[in-house]
């Protein structure tokens, strides 16, 4: 396994890792490494380009999880904002009557 496809490998882990304890920060670090690892195995010769196709696969199924979860997290913090002013416009009319 090349240097490049190792990186990628613990890359991609470390990214999965980030998306289980969805730490939003570590995610975007992690996104910059992973385009940069990919980069870095595109431009490579591969010893053994079936590796670093599953590898990319692998990665590319991570990406879609990613984005599902992203979402699904936008649209709960939209439900949430909704919610919030709401609220705020009722405390408004509140305020009016009192």
């Amino acid at each position: 396994m090349t240097a490049s496809v190792e990186l990628l490998e613990s890359t991609g882990s470390a990214l999965r890792n980030a998306l289980a304890r969805q730490d939003w920060a570590m995610i975007g670090e992690l996104d910059q490494q992973c385009r940069r690892a990919v980069e870095a195995a595109m431009a490579e010769s591969p010893r053994d380009e079936e590796q670093l196709r599953q590898h990319l696969q692998t990665l590319l199924d991570l990406y879609r999880e990613l984005v599902q979860v992203c979402q699904s997290e936008q649209q709960q913090l939209a439900g949430e904002l909704v919610q919030l002013n709401k609220s705020h416009n009722g405390a408004k009319v509140y305020q009016l009557f009192s």
